[in-house]
């Protein structure tokens, strides 16, 4: 299966023309940013494309990730994505990133639990924990950093990914048993968001933001009196 997988959920924009039967990435960009991802994703796509020498025709599927992660960015890499697989009539599959960060410990087969935590911010994370053949242990979801911690205590240390690996790490009580192995990456590896986005069914994962909880920012209840509302026409 040739897959173009696309991220832009977190601090990197990325992009990678995957060959599955091969075990192999065709071509692969990934850009560290903490914004601009709406400037960089079209002209980054376009020269992975160009360097895999495979026409958008030719893919058997796009995947992206779908969040958690920065709002303004998961619907440049969704837009995109959705733009593509409908001009070239090909279907489309969304990745989780939590589940692209587990993605390449649960390939190592291990016996510990792994939790994927994302800094959410205000002393919260994403995270989810899953089991090292990937079953999974504590549902997706946002919570206070002791919160998640707390949710580790499961017998086996656990194997810590994700860009809140080692928040959680430094706020590892010494009471606890330490973490069997942490490792902190700004994004997923585009090439595991390829694997994942071959192996999930396109009716169980669709291309829609995977957000966990509302934006930070909201519009105000109360408009001020003298901004003009629209009317009936």
């Amino acid at each position: 299966m040739i897959i173009l997988a696309i991220d832009t959920a977190l601090d990197a924009c990325s992009a990678a023309v995957f060959d599955t039967t091969a075990s192999k990435a065709i071509a692969l960009q990934s850009q560290p940013m903490k914004r601009g991802h709406a400037e960089a994703l079209m002209p980054l796509i376009a020269r992975v494309m160009k360097e895999s020498g495979i026409a958008f025709g030719s893919l058997d599927r796009i995947a992206v990730t779908t969040g958690p992660g920065s709002f303004t960015g998961l619907r440049v890499g969704l837009s995109a994505a959705r733009g593509i697989a409908l001009a070239a009539g090909k279907p489309v599959v969304g990745v989780t990133t939590l589940t692209a960060y587990a993605a390449p410990v649960v390939a190592e087969n291990g016996e510990q639990p792994i939790i994927s935590a994302i800094d959410a911010r205000h002393d919260h994370v994403y995270f989810q924990v899953v089991g090292g053949d990937g079953s999974p242990l504590v549902k997706p979801k946002v919570a206070p950093i002791a919160h998640a911690i707390e949710a580790a205590q499961l017998g086996a240390p656990p194997h810590l990914v994700g860009n809140a690996a080692k928040i959680l790490a430094d706020r590892w009580p010494a009471e606890m048993a330490p973490p069997f192995k942490v490792d902190s990456e700004v994004a997923p590896d585009i090439t595991w968001v390829a694997w994942v986005g071959a192996a999930v069914d396109p009716e169980t994962a669709p291309p829609r933001p995977f957000y966990l909880r509302a934006p930070d920012a909201k519009p105000p209840a109360n408009p001020p009196l003298d901004v003009p509302q629209p009317t009936a026409s």
